[in-house]
């Protein structure tokens, strides 16, 4: 029954969540343009917002990108300049370094969230529940350190590294790199492919939404004074 259970959450559910996330942010683009947006509630109440904000991006922006980079890079590229062991210490220091601004961060915005009433008062349910489920994926992954930390030979980084590569190449029995893998890194693993699953959903499309015409802009805005 265990095999089964692994095979459907880290072999199937993947497809299932990413599937949910393309389908699901086209579709609401296409019907529902004007509520792809963020919602800023600065003018509610400021104090706070900008470190909050600040800490919470650009620590979940520098974790994004290192957990892309160290699950897709194939080991034979990074092999000839570090050790699997080394890419482990390196990926464990970073993500410790990042985990702890995006945590500050977050848990600044969260308490502004609660503690504000008028903040309170314009918060969504989805709002409120995207921030508690990437709070609780942080702590996860921070919670991943002292485990990875009892074995360094980076063998633990190496399986997950082949499951997310056989995962986007669709190649079969990549949920086997994971079976015995620790709870704490499926449950990461679990949450984050959960996040992809709800993302058309929440404020999180904003992601998406770059404003690269703005800095490819042939000219700038002019705004006549009365």
């Amino acid at each position: 029954m265990a095999e089964y259970i692994n095979t459907f959450l880290f072999g199937i559910y993947p497809y299932i969540a990413i599937f949910v996330m393309i389908v699901g942010s086209i579709l609401r683009y296409d019907q529902n343009p004007y509520s792809w947006k963020a919602d800023s509630s600065q003018l509610l109440h400021s104090k706070g917002l900008r470190l909050g904000n600040n800490l919470f991006h650009i620590g979940i922006l520098l974790l994004f990108i290192g957990h892309f980079v160290g699950l897709l890079t194939p080991h034979w590229v990074y092999e000839p300049f570090i050790s699997a062991g080394q890419k482990q210490i390196l990926a464990m220091s970073a993500g410790g370094l990042f985990g702890s601004m995006a945590f500050v961060g977050m848990s600044i915005l969260i308490w502004r969230r609660t503690t504000q009433d008028r903040v309170r008062a314009t918060t969504k349910f989805m709002d409120m529940a995207i921030l508690l489920i990437l709070f609780v994926q942080l702590i996860l992954g921070m919670l991943t350190i002292p485990v990875s930390a009892k074995h360094l030979d980076g063998s633990s980084m190496i399986a997950l590294a082949e499951w997310a590569q056989h995962i986007v190449t669709f190649r079969g029995g990549a949920a086997d790199f994971i079976m015995d893998e620790a709870l704490i890194f499926k449950l990461h693993i679990f949450l984050g492919l959960t996040i992809f699953l709800i993302f058309p959903f929440t404020r999180l499309v904003h992601m998406v939404s770059a404003p690269l015409k703005y800095l490819l802009r042939s000219g700038y805005q002019v705004v006549r004074k009365r």
